[in-house]
């Protein structure tokens, strides 16, 4: 059985604008094929040092045991600054711990549990939708984990006028955003102009004012007594127990983009990556739609612990195919790891995509298997070495949430339908603002 697939990775050396290229156009195979073997590898250029780190006490030092020493880099934010503004997700020290002591509470276990009939429903809206034939399933996945957004977010269908919009408006944003831009390979004075591609600029601003529109409306509602109980309500009226602050609608603006980019976007990747697997893997597609089967998709939090199948499938889909392959991190101070020194303004780059597939960690790296999180190695390997929603402080507030949307979409598609793959051809993965594939992902839906 073909493995899944991995890009080629980069053996020849070029030079710092010929990397700068190539990493842009496709940060997955601009990699050398040694960092699947590597426990650190540094990376020299004129401007600043990086290092990237797969060892596991590391990533947990840097992750875990030592946040503030290690914060987020603001270079790798400079190309989503102009739709993210200072949200959750590029934000650093008092501002991001305010921002996450306001988020937090929505995302407990407790309240993802109220989230499930908009999901549930979601998925039933996806189902009447979906019909027998050709798709491109990434276009198909966004569309689902957008409408899923929407429904627990602002408790409107993607169908609604406004939100259709915007879910058009992100898919363009999507497609001409890189992950990085120049400002993440040269260090830029803050009072330096950037230069963003206008086209995204303009995006951004289009999507920033119609989300302005929503969460001004949800706080008219809020203060008239008429507004639903969903996350934009329990995130709109937390109050921060250190100053006993909330988020002003304005502040709003930064946040919602954030969930509707993370969740949409990391939701799609996932559930296509997923689909896709269960294309060139039918035998666990059949355990999946065998076990969706028997618990009947009822709208009923309980039956997700029922799905245990589709669960490590979805799992396994994370190994593999980490939306997020990348993260960076600045040292604050000089440090030394693995008997380098590693300087001040240091950026230590974690990659899922690389520690998911270390050779000297996983058993079978390149295989797709879901029965290793049944196994001694894969129980380990989840404490050290999987890192799919980042981890400690600040691992993505949605990880639950997101541990509930993909089992469950998965299960209910495949209850109904049968994937195979609609051509010869098969998807290379690439990185946008999450790991999509190249051409897209094309199967064909036969009813079961």
């Amino acid at each position: 059985m073909t493995n899944p697939v991995k890009p080629k990775a980069r053996a020849d050396k070029v030079s710092l604008w010929g990397y700068v290229k190539l990493f842009r156009r496709d940060i997955l195979s601009a990699q050398p094929a040694r960092l699947y073997r590597a426990w650190m590898a540094e990376f020299k250029t004129p401007f600043f040092r990086s290092y990237l780190v797969n060892q596991p006490d590391l990533v947990k030092l840097v992750l875990k045991e030592r946040p503030d020493d290690f914060p987020k880099s603001e270079r790798v934010g400079e190309g989503l600054r102009p739709l993210l503004g200072q949200s959750v997700f590029l934000s650093n020290g008092e501002t991001w711990k305010r921002q996450r002591r306001l988020i937090d509470p929505a995302f407990e276990g407790g309240r993802i549990k109220d989230t499930f009939p908009a999901m549930h429903a979601a998925g039933l809206s996806l189902l009447a939708r979906l019909d027998a034939g050709d798709h491109e399933v990434e276009e198909l996945a966004s569309y689902a984990a957008a409408d899923v957004i929407f429904r627990t977010l602002f408790s409107i269908p993607i169908e609604n006028e406004m939100a259709r919009d915007v879910f058009h408006e992100f898919r363009r944003y999507q497609r001409a955003q890189p992950i990085l831009n120049i400002g993440a390979f040269i260090p830029l004075p803050k009072w330096m102009p950037r230069f963003h591609k206008k086209e995204t600029k303009a995006s951004a601003a289009r999507i920033r004012a119609l989300i302005s529109d929503m969460t001004q409306q949800r706080a008219v509602a809020l203060e008239s007594g008429s507004a639903p109980d969903d996350l934009a309500s329990k995130i709109m009226t937390a109050v921060d127990p250190v100053t006993g602050d909330t988020f002003q609608w304005q502040e709003m603006v930064d946040q919602v983009a954030i969930f509707f980019l993370a969740g949409h976007e990391t939701s799609a990747s996932a559930l296509s990556w997923s689909l896709y697997l269960m294309a060139l893997y039918p035998e666990w597609q059949d355990k999946v739609a065998s076990e969706a089967a028997v618990i009947n998709h009822k709208n009923d939090f309980s039956v997700m612990s029922k799905l245990r199948v589709s669960r490590d499938v979805f799992r396994e889909t994370l190994r593999l195919y980490p939306p997020v392959p990348m993260m960076v991190r600045t040292s604050h101070k000089t440090e030394v790891f693995r008997g380098r020194t590693v300087k001040k303004g240091a950026q230590i780059v974690l990659s899922p995509w690389h520690l998911h597939r270390h050779e000297r960690l996983w058993d079978n790296p390149d295989g797709f298997d879901p029965n290793r999180w049944q196994s001694e190695n894969g129980r380990q390997c989840m404490r050290d070495a999987f890192i799919p929603f980042s981890e400690g402080a600040r691992v993505c507030p949605g990880a639950g949430f997101a541990m509930i949307e993909g089992p469950l979409l998965l299960s209910m598609i495949l209850s109904k339908y049968r994937v195979s793959f609609a051509s010869q051809a098969r998807p290379v993965p690439v990185a946008h603002l999450t790991v999509r594939a190249e051409q897209g992902i094309h199967l064909r839906f036969e009813p079961r």
